[in-house]
């Protein structure tokens, strides 16, 4: 079943109502996300799953200075969570005027009379209402006076603790993909839409398709094998470079350039999500143009091994 999205909580069609909800950020909609997902499904498999988010992400609001620290964006997130089961996505708009909702509000007003939800569930640490007010114990007593179910789902963990968004883009800004991809159950991947550029790779011989990071997190500058889905479902393996081209460029912008392999085609305009496999070397500069044609031709070819390793389960 296709999951509904509903971005304005005071017009909820009655067809959504009556929902079992799990509450959150659900940034990248990791492992931990999945297990409470489906932990409010298991206490009340006859409901409609639903979940509730906001959007931008409250940091996004209270710190606009910060680097842009985002896992995943709103279809992104909405897709992953489709992908879970879920039938109703709730994203609230998060601005200053609801910021300043005292939780006693966000839960009479918002989880149970504009979204009419008879269960809602959460982690463990999960805060809301202005300066954050509200929490587990509170929101567990005032569903219960509203005649809500209500269930703290345990954060999910492993021997390094609770899964969380925080560690993931720890393990990216790090160097380590492969490890943010067993934390998420599958790649992390940027999207976005392919730029015109100086045009630079073509003439070294390995034209690339670039793209903006955006309000994506920025993870370690370096060259990666990745995978790229292109417009259409189609997949197709490369190598991408991330971060600010200390030998040809003035540094002043990140972006992601992905080169495609055994690919000729024209992608300006189009929106391709790069999935980030294996960080190969780190961003470094080099003397000339020659010296980095030659190590251009030497990551890609250690960006096939890696992924076609990968294919083989190796």
């Amino acid at each position: 079943m296709k999951a509904q999205l509903h971005t304005n909580w005071r017009d909820i069609p009655p067809e959504a109502h009556g929902c079992a909800a799990a509450l959150g950020n659900f940034d990248g909609v990791h492992l931990g996300h999945a297990h409470l997902v489906h932990s409010t499904h298991a206490a009340r498999p006859d409901l409609p799953l639903a979940v509730v988010t906001f959007e931008p992400h409250p940091r996004e609001l209270f710190r606009p200075q910060d680097p842009p620290f985002r896992l995943s964006l709103p279809d992104e997130r909405f897709a992953a969570l489709q992908a879970l089961g879920v039938q109703h996505v709730f994203q609230i708009g998060f601005d200053e005027a609801f910021s300043r909702m005292t939780a006693e509000r966000f839960v009479e007003d918002v989880l149970h009379d504009a979204l009419c939800l008879r269960h809602v569930a959460c982690g463990p640490d999960f805060a809301f209402g202005y300066r954050r007010g509200g929490d587990v114990t509170f929101l567990a007593e005032r569903t219960g006076e509203l005649g809500m179910g209500f269930t703290s789902v345990p954060a999910l963990a492993d021997a390094a603790g609770p899964y969380s968004s925080t560690r993931i883009r720890r393990l990216l800004q790090e160097g380590y993909p492969e490890r943010a991809t067993e934390e998420l159950g599958r790649p992390w991947f940027i999207r976005g839409q392919v730029q015109h550029g100086d045009k630079r790779g073509r003439l070294l011989g390995f034209p690339t398709a670039n793209i903006p990071l955006g309000r994506h997190l920025e993870p370690a500058r370096g060259v990666y094998a990745v995978t790229v889905r292109l417009p259409g479902g189609y997949t197709r393996p490369g190598v991408a470079n991330i971060g600010r081209r200390p030998t040809i460029n003035d540094g002043q912008e990140s972006r992601v350039e992905v080169n495609l392999f055994d690919f000729d085609g024209d992608l300006y305009g189009q929106t391709l999500s790069v999935a980030l496999h294996k960080m190969l070397r780190p961003e470094q500069r080099f003397a000339g143009l020659d010296e980095l044609k030659a190590q251009i031709a030497q990551d890609a070819q250690q960006a096939r091994m890696v992924l076609n390793a990968e294919l083989a389960g190796i």
